[in-house]
């Protein structure tokens, strides 16, 4: 064929502008992650400091998370646990409740306290602010919550029938579980009156 002229060193070049314009869209993907990755996922909360009626206290008995904790590895996890431990205090259930913390904190709550500080209590406006892990197999939630409760049920220092609590629980893995332990950071938590 007149005209035709066969370069023999174009294919390869072409084939190398392909697998080199590949390789750079990789790298630009590893260093660049789409935009999604940075925001927070669809199922995390922006607390709010609007005022909650007093008749609709205490709020969902539903454990939500920030962006922030809701990124956390161990946030399913923490939110499972956290779920089923308001669950069990707002339907006064020692026997689930029990299965929430550890050993000493059920030695340091016999059934008969249990029930007695908490069988008015209600908990609800639960959010998860951050998680904390350490290398010891322990971890730390901050969190807060609103109660209501009978004055007889509420905390001596703070005689009311609706507080909102700042608390920090360690947890500990035990036998492969996260638990809610007992040690100072839960024993002396932040609380107003709603």
């Amino acid at each position: 064929m007149r005209g035709s002229v066969r370069q023999p060193w174009l294919l390869p070049v072409v084939l190398v502008v392909v697998v080199l314009t590949g390789v750079a869209g990789l790298a630009a993907r590893a260093l660049y992650p789409p935009s999604s990755a940075t925001t927070p996922p669809v199922s995390a909360v922006v607390p709010t400091e609007a005022p909650v009626d007093p008749t609709d206290q205490p709020g969902p008995a539903e454990v939500k998370g920030t962006g922030d904790a809701v990124g956390h590895p161990l946030y399913d996890q923490v939110r499972a646990l956290l779920q089923t431990h308001f669950d069990a205090i707002n339907a006064t259930d020692y026997r689930t409740w029990t299965s929430t913390v550890t050993a000493d904190r059920v030695r340091g709550t016999p059934e008969k306290s249990f029930r007695q500080d908490f069988d008015s209590v209600q908990d609800g406006t639960i959010i998860v602010y951050r998680i904390e892990t350490s290398p010891d197999a322990t971890a730390r939630v901050m969190l807060t919550f609103t109660s209501t409760q009978d004055l007889a049920d509420a905390p001596a220092e703070l005689q009311s029938p609706c507080i909102h609590w700042a608390v920090v629980y360690p947890l500990t893995l035990v036998e492969g579980q996260w638990l809610i332990d007992q040690n100072s950071t839960s024993a002396t938590p932040q609380h107003e009156a709603c």
